[in-house]
């Protein structure tokens, strides 16, 4: 059964991208499946990680976790997955989210109609990536007979699975319905996991699939230390800030709303990290434990099981700390 064990890597903008490589490789050497790049805030895109893992690895899977589907045109998007599978055949995959507020907002996109622009955006990506020429006049997505028009290199469909990276049960159910799997986010609590699922179900049903067909890797953060307070400790500035910025995740996952409340009178977006530091001397162990895999290495585990029997197939383990001793922790 061990064999079975799935194990991935989240890399976001903590560390330079040569470390991120290094820590990349060493996941790859300890059995790790995938290593998936964060493109959320405004400080690191994915794709250029991306490349770089796929130039410097041999077996390690790579997926965006998660690209906007606003931002970057439909073919735009299609093309640069190419681009990616043709530097690492076979192991690319493309995980595309809804975004969030206030920074779509800021930025001039409006997140109107998330589920019906989501359902588009794969029809198109998946199309063009299957070497289909494409005609769409959506809501959206506009696009006139186009194709990936390759002329020096082999014409043939690419293998690249989309993964939806989805937090709210409507878009559980489109993922249950269109995706090949589910990204499911982090910051929740392995009660969530089984709302998440009974939606992904609700959707597969509709396209004649079951569970089995949809997989669902999950962000969880870790925070592993030999010093169970400082590994609390370190995880609890991840989670007060969210607890401000993602307010709706947070109870969704059974955050007491006088909690959040509490922090949000410390808190602005975007917060300085003496706010952050403020607010998160209101934020109990309890919480920090609830939602994140934090302590000693026994406790991620036993934590990062509870994920498992809720439903998630592989975690995807955002380290806090030392990520090497998160990488031995579940070497697989």
């Amino acid at each position: 059964m061990m064999g079975m064990t799935r194990r991935a890597l989240y890399l976001q903008d903590a560390h330079p991208i040569r470390d991120a490589i290094e820590y990349t490789q060493y996941a790859e050497e300890k059995g790790f499946e995938a290593v998936w790049q964060a493109d959320s805030r405004l400080v690191r895109e994915a794709g250029v990680p991306m490349a770089a893992f796929g130039a410097t690895t041999d077996t390690i899977r790579i997926g965006s976790g998660v690209i906007d589907v606003w931002t970057r045109n439909p073919a735009r998007l299609a093309s640069m997955f190419s681009t990616l599978d043709d530097l690492a055949p076979g192991r690319i995959i493309c995980g595309l989210g809804a975004w969030w507020d206030p920074l779509a907002a800021k930025v001039g996109v409006d997140r109107s109609k998330p589920i019906r622009v989501m359902r588009e955006v794969i029809e198109a990506v998946r199309a063009l990536l299957n070497n289909e020429t494409v005609t769409m006049d959506g809501y959206f997505v506009h696009l006139d007979g186009v194709e990936l028009d390759y002329v020096h290199q082999e014409r043939r469909p690419k293998d690249v699975p989309i993964y939806i990276g989805a937090t709210g049960m409507q878009m559980m159910q489109l993922t249950g319905e269109i995706a090949d799997g589910a990204v499911l986010n982090y910051l929740v609590s392995p009660e969530y996991n089984r709302q998440a699922v009974e939606n992904l179900e609700i959707g597969a049903a509709k396209a004649g699939r079951s569970l089995d067909d949809i997989d669902r890797p999950q962000l969880v953060v870790c925070s592993v230390d030999h010093d169970r307070q400082a590994a609390l400790d370190s995880a609890r500035l991840l989670v007060t800030q969210y607890l401000g910025q993602q307010p709706h995740i947070m109870k969704a996952s059974g955050v007491p709303q006088e909690l959040l409340d509490d922090v949000a009178e410390v808190l602005t977006w975007p917060a300085t990290h003496e706010q952050v530091v403020e607010a998160a001397k209101r934020v109990p162990d309890e919480v920090v434990q609830m939602i994140t895999a934090s302590g000693t290495p026994d406790e991620v585990r036993a934590k990062v099981a509870e994920y498992e029997t809720a439903g998630c197939t592989c975690p995807i383990l955002y380290p806090l700390g030392d990520v090497e001793l998160m990488i031995d922790t579940f070497a697989v």
